[in-house]
């Protein structure tokens, strides 16, 4: 590597992690604030970035949504929903997989999305954007669960029950818009749980 392309690391480094604020700020303000009430400035203010360093790297509102869009939909970005095959000692593995989604589906994250969703009614290939990242991203909410329950899905029981987690977790998360709506979603994890019990589940490997 060439000093140049040494001094040039940092730099790239370090305008990454200033984009990376940015469209952090940006999901923040769009879940509390909506689609209108998120603007460049406040992204401004919220974040610390000044206006020219956010329009230097999104040009326009567009591009920043875009941008989030992207952002939130990435692998690495789904820390909001970090389910994995080792259950907390002592927990039960069903309310544990059932408050998970529940958690995830009434994040920032998810409050974003319905802000974008609501903008994009009228932008075709904007909505298209969001129907193929939401689709993947429900696409591994729903494998997780798979794994984490060891859930034979070829029953097709199993499948709609485990599908109608997310189902619920979505309605459940836009109720959570209008008001905080945690202590009906502690209720109905546990509610929950008890219906997810009766899955059918692929046998466990022995050790030999």
């Amino acid at each position: 590597m060439t000093l140049t392309e040494t001094a040039r690391a940092p730099q790239q480094d370090r305008s990454r992690d200033t984009r990376d604020l940015i469209l952090e700020t940006t999901l923040k303000a769009l879940a509390h604030s909506g689609w209108n009430g998120t603007t460049t400035t406040v992204v401004a203010a919220q974040s610390g970035v000044s206006r020219g360093a956010i329009q230097h790297h999104f040009p326009t509102k567009e591009a920043l949504m875009r941008g989030a869009l992207e952002y939130m939909y990435e692998s690495r970005n789904t820390s909001e929903f970090s389910i994995t095959d080792d259950v907390p000692e002592g927990t039960d593995r069903f309310e544990y997989i059932t408050e998970q989604v529940l958690h995830y589906y009434a994040s920032d994250h998810f409050k974003a999305a319905l802000q974008m969703w609501t903008a994009a009614i009228g932008d075709p290939e904007f909505n298209a954007q969001l129907q193929m990242h939401g689709d993947r991203l429900a696409r591994a909410v729903y494998d997780r669960v798979v794994v984490v329950l060891n859930a034979d899905t070829s029953d097709l029981r199993t499948h709609r029950l485990i599908q109608s987690t997310l189902d619920l977790s979505r309605g459940l998360g836009l109720a959570d818009v209008l008001r905080d709506d945690s202590q009906r979603r502690t209720s109905m994890a546990k509610f929950w749980a008890e219906e997810l019990r009766s899955i059918k589940q692929l046998p466990y490997d022995l050790p030999e």
